[in-house]
């Protein structure tokens, strides 16, 4: 059981240190030998767990995916709008960003031109803001005259705008950032008298 319980904190380092290798230096340039190092480990160790380097980055991939879904799953508590459930996730998404490597590196992988991303991070971001904002059209939260397809783009443009720019500039991540572009968007999204009850600022606390 030690033994097991050794491989597997092994493994995750191995993980963290991959991601934070690929972030500093990009995914073709990041080394095995390089990895390793960070983590700390022979490269008969990193070998031991992974056979490449393009399976360690498929690991950081499906490791980030799990990273995503634990901000989007369980965001939709009964009773809440589901507008201010994409304001509030929309804030969690940029926090977990600005502090776990392994989220930004697997956002920035579905980006990636020399490989087919696995996981699509980005996409599958997509598909969770639209199927939100259907829910929120259905339960009439949506302005009307808003178009579901028009608000996933700007949400989704503007969410993975600062993915990309945060990974240099944190303040692009910043919770001020993202609760100036939804009080730029919301007059836009929902009806006026439902401004007044949305937070642009989300309402959980970190």
């Amino acid at each position: 059981m030690v033994k097991q319980e050794r491989a597997a904190r092994t493994r995750e380092t191995l993980i963290r240190s991959a991601a934070e290798v690929f972030d500093r230096d990009g995914f073709s340039a990041a080394s095995l030998t390089a990895i390793s190092s960070r983590a700390g480990v022979s490269n008969g160790a990193l070998h031991f767990h992974f056979a490449s380097k393009a399976v360690l980055v498929d690991v950081v991939e499906e490791a980030a995916l799990t990273r995503l879904l634990a901000v989007t799953n369980g965001a939709m508590p009964l009773g809440v709008s589901r507008v201010q459930v994409l304001v509030d996730v929309s804030h969690m998404l940029a926090e977990v960003l600005r502090g776990d490597v392994v989220l930004r590196v697997g956002f920035a992988l579905s980006g990636e031109t020399s490989r087919p991303p696995r996981m699509d991070l980005r996409q599958r971001w997509r598909c969770w803001v639209e199927e939100t904002l259907k829910q929120a059209e259905a339960e009439g939260e949506l302005r009307r005259g808003t178009a579901v397809p028009d608000a996933v783009t700007a949400v989704v443009a503007a969410t993975v705008g600062f993915e990309v720019l945060g990974a240099r500039d944190p303040m692009w991540l910043s919770a001020s950032t993202v609760t100036r572009f939804w009080r730029l968007l919301l007059p836009t999204l929902v009806p006026a008298a439902s401004l007044a009850v949305i937070e642009a600022g989300g309402t959980r606390q970190s």
